[in-house]
């Protein structure tokens, strides 16, 4: 199942919680045409922040994706701590959490490399697209790999109508 956008994003500003969105999603809003399944969040590692990221979570059952069933799993503030990086399940779709991207970069590290989105009725941070290809290239993965070309030139495009 995709993720809805507007069933996840609202509730996390409306929380309060600190976040810039990231991945395939914050490619789509640059004008990609991938199809992506999951959000991917970097939100900041400070105390009151996971609090509230644990809080406002819990309505939409947050489980580890791809952990056997019934593997004990406990979302809370605690658990967000002890870890970094999450994949989850989630009755609205896939959420992927991370408190850090690749070369350990972490929210308050990117957040210049942001911009205001006005969208389902919120505003939130979405990384812009020159960072958003340097964490695809830092990552490295097969399916980053292949999204890079079309974010190239949709960066080019991008700077031809600035100048």
């Amino acid at each position: 199942m995709a993720v809805d956008l507007a069933q996840i994003i609202p509730p996390l500003v409306s929380a309060k919680v600190d976040f810039i969105l990231i991945g395939g999603m914050a490619a789509i809003l640059h004008g990609s045409a991938r199809v992506t399944f999951d959000v991917d969040l970097l939100y900041s590692r400070s105390d009151e922040n996971i609090q509230r990221l644990a809080t406002a979570l819990v309505p939409y059952q947050p489980y580890l994706r791809d952990a056997p069933a019934g593997l004990p799993f406990a979302w809370d503030a605690k658990t967000i701590r002890r870890g970094v990086n999450f994949t989850l399940t989630t009755s609205v779709g896939g959420v992927d959490l991370f408190g850090e991207v690749a070369r350990g970069e972490t929210y308050q590290d990117l957040l210049a490399h942001s911009f205001d989105v006005d969208a389902f009725g919120v505003c939130f941070k979405c990384i812009d697209l020159p960072t958003l290809i340097r964490i695809k290239e830092a990552a490295d993965r097969p399916k980053d790999r292949e999204a890079l070309a079309e974010l190239r030139v949709l960066l080019e495009e991008s700077e031809k109508k600035q100048v």
